[in-house]
């Protein structure tokens, strides 16, 4: 066991306290620097030696040809890597598997390579020199996340435990940890959450393991967010009747299986990931949508008159507030007598004509403006109004987590639920597509959201 004296890389200390923020965001972009120049060298390294190996010096083409291919294959894998989220900071405790995670995205980056050279016929390396780079890469890359967490033992120290559960619970866990002779230093043991503060700032602890079942009620959504902005790992373990709720993702520590906690469900970069795919979304559907909004305008005006664009408050992002554009459906004075309500199923207030525009959400189609101006997602959560986001946050914890990303035109919630589905539920939709996007799943929301627009119905 590695064994320093310095002051553990996080503490709780005041929430309120923007410097040590600061300070911390400082130190984790400096190491996510380090793995990328890391990462950029072993790549490099590979690509020359492979052609040093395979030719000596008597190069098929120039230098100045072979450093523009590497460079532009290098980028590429460090494109995928970050959005595969090894970037990301990685918790302190847990047998972490980096070799499936690294060969899958490495896989990914060398088959992009060898499409566009199929299509180009501009390859960047000799063909060869895929194979020994998927390999020789992959084992290298793989080798830096191991440097990266020895480093980060010996510089910050031995992770600081926490112990939360019942007695028994905590004396099976400490047995574990003693014979396992994980890398852990346990540094206290409480029964309740209402001590958790307290307890870490008091023995400056770095993680939590939570070892009963039932806690997580306790402590989601608050003292989670809390933590997580203090970069202290919260870990739950998983217990043999857990395995029939799916759970996919387990950390070992100390033999245990644990899973990590989280109170924001989609990390950074794979936040970015999906503005990137929502980019080529937006250049797929810019003209199917322009026509189709076209259409839908000319219909309205004739039907309802003029002013047929409405504005409404709507809540979005980190819970600041836009104007969400539409298509006026109902009359203009629709709720002078009546204030703020949740529109019903075969609502009066709808101009008759457009009940057909309200069933297949073409209303919505306006929206593509507030897309292009950064207030929306094409998919996500949908918005919803501050009166009601207030109601809801009060009534639904963890309420807010929805709005960790920018709204969505449809979402998950819109093509699996109903338009009057209860919040809660739409909440338990709305929180699944965070933790489980992917490019795929947006393509199937689109799939089924072009599916109610032609049939009117989910």
């Amino acid at each position: 066991m590695i064994m320093t004296t310095k002051k553990p890389d996080v503490t709780l200390g005041s929430l309120s306290s923007h410097n040590e923020d600061d300070v911390r965001r400082s130190k984790r972009y400096k190491r996510i620097r380090s793995l990328v120049y890391a990462d950029f060298l072993v790549l490099m390294t590979v690509l020359f030696s492979a052609v040093l190996i395979r030719f000596g010096t008597d190069w098929p083409k120039d230098f100045s040809t072979y450093l523009l291919g590497f460079l532009i294959a290098s980028s590429l894998h460090l494109l995928i890597y970050y959005f595969g989220e090894l970037y990301d900071a990685a918790p302190r405790i847990g047998a972490k598997l980096w070799l499936p995670r690294v060969t899958a995205l490495t896989s990914i980056a060398i088959l992009l390579q060898a499409t566009v050279a199929l299509i180009t016929d501009y390859y960047l390396m000799p063909r060869g020199n895929l194979l020994l780079l998927w390999v020789f890469g992959t084992m290298g890359v793989t080798f830096n996340r191991w440097l990266s967490g020895k480093i980060r033992i010996r510089r910050y120290g031995t992770p600081r435990v926490l112990l939360v559960g019942s007695t028994m619970d905590i004396r099976l866990g400490k047995e574990h940890i003693k014979e396992c002779e994980s890398k852990l230093e346990v540094v206290g043991e409480i029964n309740s959450i209402e001590q958790l503060s307290s307890e870490i700032e008091s023995q400056q602890a770095t993680d939590i393991l939570l070892l009963t079942s039932g806690l997580l009620g306790e402590i989601y959504p608050k003292p989670l967010e809390d933590l997580e902005l203090k970069r202290i790992g919260v870990f739950q373990q998983i217990l043999p009747s857990d395995t029939l709720l799916g759970l996919r993702r387990s950390i070992q520590i100390a033999g245990m299986p644990f899973t990590a906690l989280r109170a924001h469900t989609l990390s950074t970069s794979r936040s970015h990931f999906k503005i990137f795919t929502e980019c080529i979304y937006l250049v797929v559907l810019l003209i199917p949508a322009l026509l189709l909004t076209l259409f839908t305008a000319t219909y309205i005006r004739v039907i309802a008159g003029k002013k047929i664009i409405h504005k409404q408050k709507r809540v979005g992002k980190f819970g600041s507030t836009f104007d969400m554009l539409k298509f006026r459906t109902m009359q203009h004075d629709a709720e002078d007598q009546t204030g703020t309500i949740k529109a019903q199923k075969d609502d009066p207030r709808v101009i008759p004509g457009l009940q057909w525009i309200r069933r297949s959400r073409l209303d919505e189609l306006p929206q593509f403006l507030n897309v292009l101006k950064g207030e929306m997602s094409i998919i996500g959560p949908r918005p919803e109004r501050p009166n009601f986001t207030k109601e809801y946050e009060g009534l639904i914890p963890g309420y807010g987590r929805r709005h960790d990303i920018p709204p969505g035109i449809t979402g998950l919630a819109q093509v699996s639920g109903h338009y009057h589905t209860d919040p809660s539920y739409k909440l338990g939709h709305d929180l699944q597509y965070l933790v489980n996007w992917s490019p795929i799943l947006d393509l199937q929301i689109l799939t089924r959201t072009l599916w109610v627009i032609f049939t009117g119905r989910t």
